[in-house]
């Protein structure tokens, strides 16, 4: 008897530790989530038990993140898809849970590494039982900090990629990279982040990497080349009528400016034309649909109108804020809206504007400076053997007029020269209503061989905003910086992003409709305005290059053999420089506006524009 009792003590004690040694069943990760997440309210719209059945669009790519074969997941999509809570969170969660192994979470900064940690990660451990049970988050005598959370067999690491130390070396199994598309060119002098996050996974055999990303330009997109070498996956939904299934696409959406009430979309197939709840009530039976299924990296696209979390009427009130602002000439807001409401890259590569267009648009001022200018600057490019100048009315909005184009010949070591130039930047203007007119700021090429002389005469002006420039190396710098007096001289000197200030151009002088933005240019003959004036303000384009392996946009001649010359897109760089310097507004709400805005509109009336 005694005998028996031992054996069957023996055997429960095997059984119990068979059982906790036994690897837990398999589970995927949207079951994993609907079983253990609670949303957090801090984090969440409708807090509670998480539900993959309300997001169908993100079941298939949260369940290939836990699956074993796949070693790398994409996301290119649009903003409103719930990335962060079913891609970052629950991937999270799950490997702490039921998978313990060290993970990164790699933002593009650490203050935003900060704030997910802050605001998303230790909400969803102290609302998550089964997360909450194995880290202490509560004391920092648990070793956790804001960047670091450890639980047995594992931690979570969350670091910037920004920072070339926060990327040391470091074994992790799961690499969870966010916003990939906002990550610097590179880690100080490391090199690209994302690379040097994904070699610290290179020794675990079940190693998983997943990038997340808004898409932004396209050439320059990290989020874009990752998807392009995946599976490339479509989120499709079935039409409600014929049951066909197609990816929702923005040109099939029918709606009404005036009345947003109700959105309607055109199947592809029958042509039935159907209202968004008809849509989305199949949005259930919707799948990604994989232009290389057999690639292992898989790859999932899709857009807002797509998802379950926003409204149709959402995108449609952004696109429409953002169509109108385009058409004055700020494309920034349409830029956004295709990265974040479609998960598309913007097409910007190349750039260019067509001179004669602008020559043949010249206008009659019929006065010196017309009615509608509220102030003068000017840009001067410095040559070895002239000064090239150009005065520039600015209206509000920034809609501007070109006033005059001239040379001052001469010897720039000489001070006749620069006696000349004093006496043109101190001349008066008469406006239309026979006001006097004086420049109010003016912005001086220091980049050449007369550096020196630059300060000099600039110093001896400040009273009057007369400023030294040079150009920034750095393709994507501010257009105005921080001034400096670093020179021989002690004259304050303006570091201009030069290239962000043609890409402003650029946009500008795209602009067809008379009023914000729109670049203004007269035909009398004294101005100068004739035709090598347009060649060389349009002398360049914008075009996508590589530099140390890294795609940017930067400024080149269009034809290096012809049109060497771009003295006037120099120019009118520096002029619109020299109206951002002064702080002015340049806004609707001035006094004098109301009048400025009545006439303009009239004259567009007559014209057959409104």
């Amino acid at each position: 008897m005694e005998i028996k009792k031992i054996q069957k003590q023996t055997k429960k004690l095997f059984e119990e530790i068979f059982k906790v040694l036994a690897p837990p069943p398999d589970l995927k990760l949207s079951e994993w989530a609907d079983k253990y997440r609670i949303l957090s309210p801090e984090a969440s719209a409708e807090p509670g038990k998480w539900r993959t059945s309300r997001v169908p669009h993100q079941k298939e790519i949260m369940d290939a993140i836990t699956d074993v074969d796949i070693k790398k997941v994409v996301v290119k999509s649009a903003a409103q898809i719930g990335k962060t809570d079913a891609m970052i969170l629950n991937t999270i969660g799950y490997y702490i849970h039921y998978e313990p192994s060290p993970i990164m979470v790699l933002q593009p900064t650490i203050q935003m590494s900060e704030t997910f940690s802050k605001d998303r990660l230790s909400p969803m451990i102290r609302d998550t039982e089964v997360i909450a049970e194995r880290i202490n988050d509560k004391t920092r005598n648990s070793g956790n900090t804001i960047l670091q959370k450890i639980f047995p067999g594992g931690h979570v690491t969350m670091v910037g990629a920004n920072s070339p130390s926060s990327l040391a070396s470091r074994p992790i199994r799961i690499l969870l990279a966010d916003e990939i598309d906002r990550y610097p060119a590179t880690a100080g002098n490391e090199g690209d982040p994302l690379l040097l996050a994904s070699k610290r996974t290179t020794t675990f055999w079940n190693k998983k990497e997943v990038n997340v990303s808004t898409p932004t330009i396209k050439g320059i997109s990290r989020i874009e080349v990752e998807y392009e070498n995946s599976s490339k996956g479509e989120w499709n939904v079935p039409c409600p009528i014929c049951g066909e299934l197609q990816p929702l696409k923005w040109a099939n959406v029918i709606f009404d400016k005036e009345d947003l009430s109700e959105i309607r979309y055109t199947c592809e197939y029958c042509g039935v034309i159907s209202s968004e709840v008809e849509w989305k009530e199949h949005f259930a039976k919707g799948c990604f649909i994989h232009e290389n299924p057999e690639n292992q990296i898989k790859g999932y696209h899709l857009n807002t109108l797509g998802s379950t979390l926003a409204t149709w009427e959402d995108v449609v009130s952004k696109f429409i804020k953002a169509n109108d602002e385009a058409k004055k000439g700020n494309i920034e807001l349409l830029k956004s809206w295709t990265n974040t409401e479609l998960g598309e890259t913007w097409e910007e590569d190349g750039e260019q504007v067509d001179d004669d267009a602008l020559y043949k648009r010249r206008e009659r001022y019929n006065c010196e400076v017309p009615q509608e200018v509220l102030y003068l600057t000017a840009g001067v490019d410095t040559q070895d053997d002239r000064f090239e100048i150009e005065v520039v009315g600015w209206g509000p909005d920034y809609e501007s007029w070109g006033i005059q184009y001239t040379a001052i010949y001469g010897d720039l070591t000489q001070e006749q020269v620069w006696n000349e130039l004093d006496i043109f930047l101190s001349q008066t203007f008469t406006r239309a209503d026979g006001a006097k007119m004086k420049i109010i700021c003016t912005c001086v090429d220091s980049g050449g061989h007369f550096s020196n002389q630059v300060y000099k005469f600039c110093k001896a002006r400040f009273n009057r905003r007369v400023f030294a420039i040079k150009g920034s190396n750095d393709s994507a710098a501010a257009y105005i910086q921080k001034p400096t007096k670093n020179n021989r001289e002690q004259a304050y000197l303006f570091t201009l992003g030069v290239d962000t200030g043609k890409s402003l151009l650029l946009q500008r002088l795209k602009v067809e409709e008379e009023g914000p933005g729109y670049c203004h240019f007269p035909k009398e003959e004294s101005k100068s305005y004739n035709e090598s004036y347009f060649v060389s303000l349009t002398s360049e384009r914008q075009v996508l290059r590589y530099k140390k392996g890294r795609p940017l946009f930067v400024w080149e001649l269009k034809d290096k053999g012809i049109h060497k010359r771009n003295e006037a897109l120099d120019c009118r760089n520096y002029a619109t420089a020299a109206i951002e310097i002064t702080g002015l507004p340049l806004k609707k709400d001035e006094p004098k506006e109301k009048t400025i805005t009545t006439h303009t509109r009239k004259r567009r009336v007559r014209g057959g524009m409104l």
